[in-house]
């Protein structure tokens, strides 16, 4: 059976906002009802330890992302983490899972608040996430 590619801009659970609903056709999270949780505030864990916590959080199909404001970690560096980087929602305790290691983030491409939105940045990133996926397979 061959593993499902990594696709960087998509919830690998479809309800990661709550939602039973089916998004088939829908534009964001919120038109089909599923911003049932608000990830803002939660905290990140990657595969090796705590990272931060998200500061920002897109649910729109097909381009869905987290900012995470790693604090002093790498001295106040805030990261874009594709959605297709979380592994699982802990509702209860306020934590996202990622599946890479602190230093794979680390190394991500800068995030920028200005140009984080355009279709260059986000194609640096994925390129980024997905070669990450390709080289060190979890």
């Amino acid at each position: 059976m061959q593993p499902t590619p990594f696709t960087p801009w998509i919830w690998r659970e479809p309800d990661v906002t709550g939602s039973t609903a089916d998004p088939a056709g829908a534009e964001s999270a919120e038109e089909f009802g599923s911003a049932g949780v608000d990830l803002v505030g939660f905290k990140v864990e990657a595969t090796d330890g705590h990272i931060g916590s998200i500061d920002q959080a897109s649910y729109d199909v097909g381009s869905a992302y987290l900012v995470v404001d790693t604090g002093p970690w790498i001295f106040g560096r805030k990261v874009l983490l594709p959605a297709g980087t979380v592994q699982t929602v802990d509702r209860d305790e306020r934590k996202v899972y990622v599946d890479r290691t602190k230093e794979q983030i680390k190394s991500s491409p800068e995030y920028d608040k200005d140009t984080f939105e355009t279709p260059e940045y986000r194609e640096q990133v994925g390129d980024y996430y997905t070669g990450s996926y390709r080289d060190f397979p979890r």
